[in-house]
């Protein structure tokens, strides 16, 4: 059986991953989720990923925890999904929690975050919201 949505799969391991404790997860690879992947270790809400495997590439994510065992992220949300795009211009792009936290665009240029995205003027589809 094909899977309807990756990106909300990638997410939703993320997720249980962090509220089970659990120091890496496992999951299908593609290139849209290696997008989103150096976007969330660019900002700081995990801390890398490896890719291994040749006919079927797994991706290994390591999780990043703050003192006491407590998750980096705090909500990991998916905005737009197959059923209800939602798409933005860079004057309506949404600010996280005031700006603390991060909305990750397809854009042209590729998946960018809401900041990226605002100050060069584009915008796309709202992929996630991350605090």
């Amino acid at each position: 059986m094909t899977m309807q949505d990756p990106i909300a799969d990638l997410l939703t391991r993320i997720r249980n991953a962090q509220s089970a404790g659990h120091a890496t997860v496992n999951m299908p690879s593609s290139k849209q989720k290696k997008a989103l992947l150096d976007v969330l270790a660019q900002e700081g809400y995990v801390a890398g990923y490896s890719e291994a495997g040749d006919v079927k590439p797994v991706l290994t994510v390591t999780l990043k925890y703050q003192r006491g065992g407590v998750p980096v992220i705090e909500e990991l949300k998916r905005v737009s999904r197959p059923g209800l795009r939602i798409y933005m211009e860079s004057s309506d792009l949404p600010k996280v929690r005031g700006g603390l936290g991060v909305a990750i665009i397809s854009t042209d240029k590729g998946l960018l975050t809401d900041r990226v995205a605002r100050s060069k003027g584009i915008g796309g589809e709202v992929i996630c919201t991350v605090f």
